[in-house]
């Protein structure tokens, strides 16, 4: 049994972060993925997209989510806290989520090529309703979860 969801951050530190890692210059491999009931988006960060373009491709996506489900929640994975994986934590977050209407769950991982120092891995569980949102934190947050 894993505690998956542990590490909240702000939306404003998240983007902060996001912002800062791109800023960086270091090379990166970054990939977003989105899942709901609609369907699954993914974006890769392609061998010729420079950061920026990249950065807004991800932030076209986020603010659709936004404007479908305002209610967030972000996780932030650190691999030196041996938490589980990300791709482990979004599918387990849809999963908890399928009783809920209208939740769009997606991650983002900027994968540092050079090393795993600075990587920066969050996964946005957003709801249409707050209740939704309040409702997962209880149920879920800091808890074990057996699949």
């Amino acid at each position: 049994m894993a505690i998956l969801f542990k590490s909240t951050i702000t939306e404003n530190s998240a983007f902060a972060t996001i912002d800062a890692v791109l800023a960086s210059g270091d090379p990166y491999d970054g990939y977003f993925n989105a899942v709901s009931d609609a369907g699954e988006t993914t974006l890769s960060w392609a061998p010729s997209m420079s950061a920026g373009e990249f950065l807004e491709q991800v932030k076209e996506m986020l603010r659709l989510t936004w404007d479908a489900a305002r209610f967030w929640i972000i996780y932030d994975r650190h691999e030196e806290r041996e938490d589980p994986d990300v791709t482990e934590m979004r599918n387990a977050a849809f999963r908890l989520t399928r009783g809920y209407n209208g939740v769009i769950v997606a991650s983002l991982s900027l994968l540092g090529r050079q090393d795993a120092e600075n990587d920066l891995e969050l996964v946005f569980v957003c709801f249409a309703d707050d209740f939704q949102r309040r409702n997962f934190r209880v149920r879920y947050e800091g808890k074990a979860i057996t699949n």
